[in-house]
């Protein structure tokens, strides 16, 4: 584990934590015992720190989660989750079902910065490469042009003009994305700005779907976890609509609160808010009348995982073709537009 010193752990850490903890509890150690264990065994001095900021409430006698939310740098959800659990005698579980929580959340952060990063080297070697062409290899069409009495086409001559205003511009454009790149960074280190960000990504065209999905994937996984942690269903709802951020999918929750709260049994609840649809929708009623809802949404995470993971394809195998397409096409054009006039003008020479 690979704590940090300052803000909330990343997915990846989480997993590493809940995981090693859940791993000692089983063996019959005690959680203050447990983070002394850990804080022995520690690789980092941020670690040390975490660790540190752990053991001192522990302790004193206070509660694993107590601990926790004293220490800072722990997603309130988990607390409250393992505060359930040594309150239901299940803490054990609790810490290895958020461990395979914070898992699939690494999973989908790295499959998302995979499908994104591709594209974006694509997109800036398609602008290199019209910048170099712009810059270095129309100067070069345009003398001969000039020698030979002729102008340059239009659509050479605009890139030609475009190269020379990127080239004069160079700092103001990379200060620029620079910029935009820092702005979505801070973005994603708040919480109003994670909303934000997920907003824009669940409003767009191409990525609307993708989120919805990803989405319901986190809504279902928590739910999952707090089913096979005992907790009832009412309060599984609850912990779970606080994890929802798309715009979408958080009203279709608290429709279905809402219903929950009107006395509609909770398969019956998530159907007709529209959280289920389908094949899901049954499979969740059928899951609460044989007593293993745990294990039905448990299943239903693992398909929405399967679900994105096939999504974030077919996005990456769209975008990646659509790009080669326009950087072939571009500079297509731009060089068909010199040479095609400079064989007509040497033509009429010879």
């Amino acid at each position: 584990m690979a704590a940090k010193q300052i803000g909330t752990m990343s997915p990846g850490e989480l997993a590493g934590f809940f995981g090693q903890l859940a791993m000692l509890v089983r063996a019959g150690i005690s959680s203050e015992e447990a983070l002394r264990l850990l804080r022995d065994d520690a690789q980092s001095q941020p670690e040390r720190e975490l660790l540190d900021r752990l053991l001192a409430p522990a302790e004193r006698g206070e509660p694993l989660s107590a601990a926790m939310r004293e220490a800072g740098g722990f997603p309130s959800y988990a607390v409250n989750m393992i505060e359930i659990g040594e309150q239901s005698g299940r803490l054990d579980e609790v810490l290895g079902s958020l461990a395979s929580y914070y898992e699939r959340e690494d999973s989908l952060g790295s499959m998302l910065k995979s499908a994104v990063t591709y594209p974006l080297i694509m997109l800036g070697m398609m602008l290199l490469v019209i910048l170099v062409l712009s810059v270095k290899v129309l100067p070069i069409f345009s003398q001969v042009f000039a020698q030979l009495g002729a102008d340059l086409p239009s659509l050479a001559l605009g890139a030609l003009q475009l190269g020379g205003a990127l080239k004069t511009g160079c700092l103001v454009l990379v200060a620029l994305l620079a910029l935009l790149l820092a702005s979505a960074l801070a973005l994603r280190s708040s919480e109003g700005g994670r909303h934000t960000l997920i907003r824009i990504f669940s409003a767009l065209p191409a990525t609307r779907r993708l989120s919805m999905t990803i989405a319901s994937g986190r809504f279902v996984s928590a739910l999952a976890l707090m089913l096979q942690s005992a907790v009832d269903p009412a309060r599984s709802l609850e912990l779970a609509a606080r994890l929802v951020s798309h715009p979408a999918l958080a009203a279709r929750v608290e429709d279905c609160r809402r219903r929950l709260g009107q006395g509609d049994s909770f398969a019956d609840s998530v159907r007709e808010s529209g959280i289920f649809s389908g094949a899901a929708a049954r499979m969740v009623a059928v899951g609460f009348k044989t007593g293993s809802a745990d294990a039905v949404m448990g299943r239903l995470a693992s398909r929405y995982e399967e679900e994105i993971d096939s999504e974030l394809s077919r996005l990456v195998g769209v975008v990646e073709p659509t790009l080669v397409i326009i950087l072939s096409v571009a500079v297509g054009m731009i060089l068909l537009s010199v040479m095609l006039p400079l064989m007509g003008i040497m033509s009429s020479i010879g």
